[in-house]
């Protein structure tokens, strides 16, 4: 089979999901170019213009830089579908109209590429009525592809094929939307709204009724479906005022319209909330209409009251009692729950029982297994499990005749009985869905392992879900060289060895920093490459105030700058290591995490990495050599340039550093110097690993050698002056405090190498001594310790 390529793709419909599916392309660096109608006035690209436009001014942002929105092609489908004959893939994103999608295609089909993927975005009408108004020569190029919202940051995309759909389709389009997006694929069946959204909205449905049946309040429901129940933070109702209440009455109403009792036993559970009909009614229709379930008046949220058909004040929280339950064991949990006196153990129950039960009795029709199940609620709907995860840690057969009871007694939404293989057969004897031999298929009637495509090659420790003991767990994986709580040495293929950071939140400890050296020399000795690496984020918070804090306490300043020298010496030992250091970055890297990644030999980072110097929050300057490492990087990009002043290649180092800048991208973290050029971004976490691997192994093997050390120029006491004449204007102006000007007073100091003309060649010693100088310094300060109290008690920055 010839190697499916896409060189470009043309993205159809410039509403919420088509522009922010344009701008994920632009992140990852495909071409793309996005259509829509010609507009009535003004120039004919005018929709597509204001789309594009529109993306900059999005929060969460859908663009990992707001400049890449230039990447984006303009074009409309009176004038450009020739366009279309250069796209490899075509993706419709237009209204959820089946005669306008219908239309669409027959205006598009002339000028599709012979092999190009045709592929719709709905997010539940039918993929094989889609199909019928194509040609047949397009047809086994046709699937559904469903991202979900927001596509930059959801991992979730289904691929629904048709009858028609050649396989080798799914899986060509399977592997793009994998490493390409770095997007996790499930595979629905055509059924309405597929597989998350069926079962996920059933749930919403679900829980709307059992709140009307409990009688609670929508922000104690929040409280109580969020974080504390392994769910999306935003809970049920903030949730939904996120996806727009008008989208999910479209979504209830496909539901509605393509499914009878017949089909569905909980159909009767489908009818729209009454709440819901009213706020639409109100337009009210979540946060792009800023009132939903909720509203922001100044700095209260209020929710919305039925009853009162108006605003009231929220906030209210659950029952503490609850929150300490939902942290038992599985088992526990659920059986507490269920016998809970309060109505909010209760409703919790109800809500879990519903989803085990509407799961069970669908599986056979919407997926192909149990795994495609869970793996679409984790990654469309941000739960920690899915639920037959859930049900199967806390006993299958417990569990599922606690389920049964219920049915029989009438207090389910359906009375549709559990199917007869949850209690008889292979899934009873393995105690659950998900074993060593796969997943379970209710339509084959057997486990069914992973898909085994190439693409999966690059995944070395795949996101696992409860019972799939076959998969290698990145803990204990490979050859172990050396182990102790603090960090673990290992290699995978007695090539490369890999550090993996142990502490909580991967700070760097005294005892990180010693595990590090110990790596270096033992990498330098026997292996070709070190990778830093650690299977779930963060990188790295940096340093760990918490186990320098009693030192200082203890023996004062000189235990603090005693352990500052030594991060000092674990960075320069990292640069001038004799073998490839490669960071292999996945979620934040922050202060010392930050510096552990600048002066590795290179850096591998997932797109959604957060790198930046933080320091300035708990009133320090960077002291693991960031300062000097934003000061050399200025006088070599100076020297690769006409210019001699050193200054304007210090300002975007030093405004990043002064204001605590974290990239909100990888490609973000980049522009601010974090990453260079060189470096490598990958779109799938999963993949990261492997990439970095291979980058030590091609590096080692191309003859790759540490820089030589050599002094360069600085900015001096001048660029100093200047700098310190801005900070002036901004403290009179009230944008910083008097510290915060004394900080960044202290950063100018360093990064322009002191009380030194300007030019003057300094080495990294001298720069790291005044970084070690200055970060004693303020220590000591009053309003610095408060900074670093207040983070260390309540995890927030303290503004004094």
């Amino acid at each position: 089979m010839s190697r499916f390529q896409v060189k470009k793709v043309a993205v159809l419909g410039a509403g919420v999901m088509g522009a922010q599916i344009a701008a994920h392309l632009a992140n990852v660096k495909v071409p793309v170019v996005l259509f829509d109608l010609p507009a009535k006035e003004g120039p004919k690209n005018g929709i597509v213009a204001k789309a594009i436009e529109g993306l900059k001014k999005l929060k969460p942002s859908p663009l990992g830089v707001a400049d890449d929105a230039a990447l984006i092609g303009q074009a409309n489908y009176e004038e450009h579908l020739e366009q279309l004959r250069g796209c490899d893939l075509i993706i419709e994103a237009i209204a959820e109209r089946m005669d306008w999608k219908l239309d669409l295609y027959r205006k598009i089909a002339p000028f599709v590429a012979p092999n190009a993927i045709v592929a719709s975005n709905t997010s539940g009408l039918s993929i094989t009525k889609l199909s019928e108004a194509l040609p047949d020569a397009i047809k086994p190029r046709f699937c559904g592809i469903h991202f979900f919202n927001p596509p930059r940051y959801m991992t979730l995309v289904e691929l629904i094929d048709t009858p028609t759909t050649r396989p080798e389709v799914l899986d060509q389009l399977e592997a793009f939307v994998t490493s390409g997006l770095g997007k996790g694929v499930v595979r629905a069946h055509d059924t309405p709204n597929f597989i998350a959204n069926r079962v996920g909205i059933a749930g919403m449905l679900a829980t709307m009724k059992e709140v009307e049946n409990f009688g609670l309040t929508y922000d104690v429901v929040d409280d109580l479906t969020g974080k504390k129940l392994g769910r999306a933070s935003s809970g049920t109702f903030r949730t939904a005022d996120v996806v727009g209440l008008d989208t999910m009455a479209h979504v209830i109403k496909t539901l509605q319209d393509n499914l009878t009792e017949d089909t569905d036993p909980f159909y009767g559970s489908f009818g729209t909330p009454e709440v819901l009909n009213k706020l639409i009614e109100m337009k009210h229709l979540g946060q792009k209409s800023k009132a939903g379930f909720y509203k922001k008046v100044g700095r209260d949220i209020l929710r919305f009251d039925l009853a009162e058909g108006e605003y009231v004040p929220g906030g209210q929280k659950a029952d503490e009692v609850y929150g300490r339950m939902l942290k038992k064991p599985a088992a526990e949990r659920l059986k507490l729950l269920r016998n809970a006196e309060g109505a909010q153990g209760r409703f919790l129950w109800a809500i879990l029982r519903n989803s085990f039960h509407y799961a069970a009795v669908h599986l056979a029709t919407i997926a192909d297994n149990a795994r495609d199940v869970d793996q679409a609620m984790r990654w469309g709907f941000g739960m920690k499990q899915g639920p037959f995860e859930l049900w199967q840690e806390a006993g299958w057969l417990d569990v599922a005749k606690m389920i049964q009871e219920d049915i029989d007694a009438g207090k389910a939404l359906s009375k549709a009985p559990l199917p007869e293989w949850v209690f008889k057969g292979p899934v009873a004897e393995a105690g659950g869905v998900h074993t060593a031999e796969g997943s379970w298929s209710a339509s084959k009637q057997k486990f069914v392992p992973r898909r085994q495509l190439p693409v999966y090659e690059r995944q070395h420790f795949p996101e696992k879900l409860l019972g799939e003991t076959h998969l290698p767990d990145w803990r204990t994986a490979g050859t172990t060289v050396s182990e102790s709580d603090a960090l673990r040495t290992w290699t995978l293929d007695g090539k490369v060895l890999i550090a993996s950071i142990r502490s909580k939140m991967h700070a760097i400890s005294p005892d990180v920093m010693e595990g590090l050296m110990e790596a270096i020399d033992t990498a330098e000795r026997d292996y070709d490459g070190l990778v830093i690496w650690s299977g779930d984020a963060p990188f790295s918070v940096g340093a760990d105030l918490q186990a320098t804090m009693p030192a200082f306490v203890v023996a004062g300043v000189s235990a603090i700058e005693g352990v500052e020298q030594e991060l000092q010496n674990l960075m320069l030992r990292l640069r001038y290591a004799q073998v490839p250091v490669v960071s292999a970055i996945h979620g934040m890297a922050l202060g010392g995490g930050c510096e552990l990644a600048v002066y590795s030999s290179r850096r591998v980072a997932h797109m959604e990495s957060y790198i930046g110097l933080v320091e300035v929050g708990v009133g320090l300057v960077p002291g693991a050599g960031g300062l000097t490492y934003i000061a050399r990087r200025a006088a070599e990009n100076a020297a690769a340039s006409t210019g001699k002043d050193l200054l304007p290649f210090l300002t975007e180092g030093f405004t990043a550093a002064a204001m605590a800048k974290v990239g909100t991208s990888a490609l973000e973290s980049r522009k601010l110097g974090y990453l260079l050029e060189s470096d490598i971004v990958v779109p799938h976490k999963d993949e990261v690993l492997f990439v970095a691997l291979n980058e030590a192994k091609a590096m080692a093997a191309s003859g790759w050698r540490a820089p030589n050390k050599r002094l360069f120029p600085v900015a001096g006491r001048s660029g100093i002056a200047t700098i310190r004449g801005s900070l002036v204007n901004m403290r009179d102006g009230g944008f910083i405090s008097d510290h915060d000007q004394h900080i960044a007073t202290l950063i100018a100091e360093i990064v322009c190498g002191g009380d030194v003309d300007a030019g003057t060649l300094v080495s990294e010693e001298y720069l790291m001594a005044l970084e070690r100088k200055a970060f004693c310094a303020l220590i000591q300060h009053p309003k610095t310790q408060e900074r670093i109290l207040g983070m260390l008690s309540t995890g927030k920055p303290v503004r004094n």
